[in-house]
């Protein structure tokens, strides 16, 4: 008897577990469309994601694409002039803007602790889905594999004076998210002087993306780029450029959230993009698009990438956490490197 109840008990909870997805799929396509304000590369992962989604749900997709900043003004903006036009948002700085703005649903799919508690926002409001792991990259071309610098203190070799670049705009992907991982790994004092060292290397600052440094070092421009997205070099050596990371310990690990905007106009179709992003599926897409996923039982789209805590390290840090120390990194460089 004891058995019995128990099926049944299962029984009804899987059932109301299937109730809820259907209901969420139901509601969601009864909305028709979702308005995706993304940070993620058009060609390379929106499309496909876009696609798939459409194709498994017939939702509607329409997206707008920009900097994770650019996106938090723009939904800032909307709403203040009441007018919210994002149902969901992505990227690695939205969030901690969103959420100081009041602009940020109170919402994590019903699995979100799938992966581990780690890639949830501990408040509730955004799931990671992605990961970027910056690491210098290089032209293989100018620098002969097995030359390149491997430790911070090789940077400091006066042969890679001149020859290094990284952006300089006030984010992870940036010098600042350098001076982070430098300091997570020596401690304030000790990084200070060691970044006093470094800025002796004369390194080229570009108020650019960290894709656009990468591309210049592809174009021959500098050897080195600091503080790249290491699967970046991966997708353009597939594609025939001369390009590299190296696994410098430690890397700075961010990932990539994604979450609902409050008062979104397609609220259901939001969380089943979110839903699905997050997915098994959803992180397949990841994958196949060069990204790095996530879900542990997806594998990265090169070996090596994903940090395995032993011979590659990564500091991993929330959008909140970043945004939260932002300032002082960004004051290390403008007194050091500027």
């Amino acid at each position: 008897m004891r058995k019995l109840v128990l099926a049944g008990l299962f029984a009804l909870s899987a059932t109301g577990a299937m109730a809820a997805d259907q209901a969420l799929i139901d509601a969601a396509k009864k909305e028709g469309e979702v308005n995706w304000y993304t940070s993620q590369i058009v060609n390379q992962f929106v499309v496909p994601a876009k696609d798939a989604f459409e194709k498994k749900y017939g939702v509607k997709v329409n997206y707008i694409r920009g900097d994770a900043s650019d996106l938090v003004l723009r939904i800032t903006n909307e709403a203040r002039a009441g007018r919210v036009q994002a149902d969901a948002y992505d990227g690695t700085a939205t969030s901690a803007g969103l959420k100081k703005d009041g602009l940020a649903l109170k919402w994590t799919p019903a699995d979100a602790m799938r992966n581990g508690k780690d890639y949830v926002d501990p408040e509730g409001y955004w799931v990671a889905t992605n990961l970027y792991i910056l690491t210098p990259g290089y032209n293989t071309q100018l620098v002969k594999k097995g030359t390149e610098p491997r430790t911070f203190q090789d940077l400091l070799d006066p042969k890679w004076k001149g020859k290094m670049a990284w952006a300089t705009t006030p984010n992870s992907s940036s010098a600042p998210g350098f001076i982070a991982a430098v300091l997570a790994e020596m401690g304030d004092e000790k990084g200070v002087a060691y970044l006093r060292e470094l800025a002796k290397q004369n390194i080229a600052g570009m108020s650019v993306a960290a894709r656009q440094v990468l591309d210049q070092v592809i174009a021959g421009e500098y050897p080195i780029a600091l503080q790249i997205f290491n699967h970046h070099t991966v997708i353009s050596a597939a594609q025939g450029a001369p390009s590299d990371w190296i696994p410098m310990n430690p890397a700075l690990g961010v990932f990539s959230v994604a979450g609902v905007t409050k008062d979104a106009p397609h609220p259901n179709a939001a969380k089943l993009l979110v839903d699905f992003l997050f997915s098994p599926e959803g992180q397949q897409v990841f994958s196949k698009a060069g990204y790095i996923p996530v879900d542990p039982n997806v594998p990265a789209p090169a070996a090596g990438l994903r940090p395995d805590g032993k011979d590659f390290r990564a500091v991993f840090m929330t959008p909140e956490a970043i945004d939260a120390a932002m300032p002082k990194w960004t004051k290390i460089y403008n007194d050091l490197f500027r």
